[in-house]
């Protein structure tokens, strides 16, 4: 019996580790082609290399999410190597929790840009692609700060609840088109995002949050949607966290 993902092309944004690494990990487990990007190439390099261990298959383009230049050549090594592109993750973002007059106008330009430039831009070049084949996916990995606000987090909340409506947005309007858009929000997660800027590797080690595993179970499910379904949003909590 075939993988879930066999044949499917998947551009992961920001996967180098974390949460983006670990949904590479499951994609490719069930057969996707990966496309990933991300600054670190010798992240994305160890990254490939577990790819292949496990009988898959991935590139890197390496590059700044925040520059168009970085989504059209990872679009383009898609097309150019396989021929095709099928998932979106959205997933690169950064955090900096500080009250708001702590919070610099760079600060605020280097949070949207990472996580709501880099979206856009990624998803304004994959969409033309998809309208062609007449089917993708599209998932933007928010967070439950883009669900509720949290003191200290204001503009780091404004990124993530704008992700949530742009994917809300194009659910409708590229739904007509066989495109599927949802999003993923999840609480915490137990990955090096944010270290130095409001979290502490003690913490995060001492803490419940979520693994990245977690997480890209999540991502795995919402690619593998009979084609007549699609996850339009999914909120992640820990069992031992209760909702706010």
């Amino acid at each position: 019996m075939p993988n879930k993902l066999t044949n499917n092309v998947a551009l992961i944004t920001g996967a180098s580790a974390g949460i983006g690494r670990a949904s590479a990990l499951a994609l490719a487990a069930e057969g996707a082609r990966l496309v990933i990007s991300a600054r670190r190439e010798e992240r994305l390099t160890s990254l490939e290399a577990a790819v292949r261990e496990t009988g898959g298959e991935a590139i890197s383009v390496v590059g700044d999410a925040k520059a168009e230049s970085t989504a059209q050549q990872a679009v383009e090594a898609a097309l150019d190597t396989f021929g095709r592109l099928d998932i979106l993750i959205n997933n690169v973002g950064i955090g900096n929790y500080k009250n708001l007059v702590d919070t610099s106008a760079a600060d605020y330009d280097d949070m949207v840009d990472t996580n709501i430039r880099s979206t856009f831009l990624f998803t304004r070049h994959a969409v033309p692609v998809m309208i062609d084949q007449g089917s993708g996916t599209i998932l933007m990995i928010s967070s439950m700060a883009g669900k509720y606000g949290f003191p200290g987090q204001a503009v780091y909340c404004a990124t993530k609840f704008a992700q949530v409506g742009f994917a809300q947005s194009l659910d409708k309007e590229l739904r007509p088109h066989g495109i599927k858009v949802g999003v993923i929000c999840p609480g915490g997660v137990k990955t090096e995002f944010a270290l130095g800027k409001g979290r502490t590797e003690e913490g995060v080690a001492a803490s419940d949050m979520l693994e990245a595993d977690d997480v890209a179970g999540a991502v795995l499910l919402a690619c593998t949607q009979s084609p007549g379904a699609r996850l339009i949003e999914v909120q992640m909590r820990t069992m031992a966290e209760a909702l706010t």
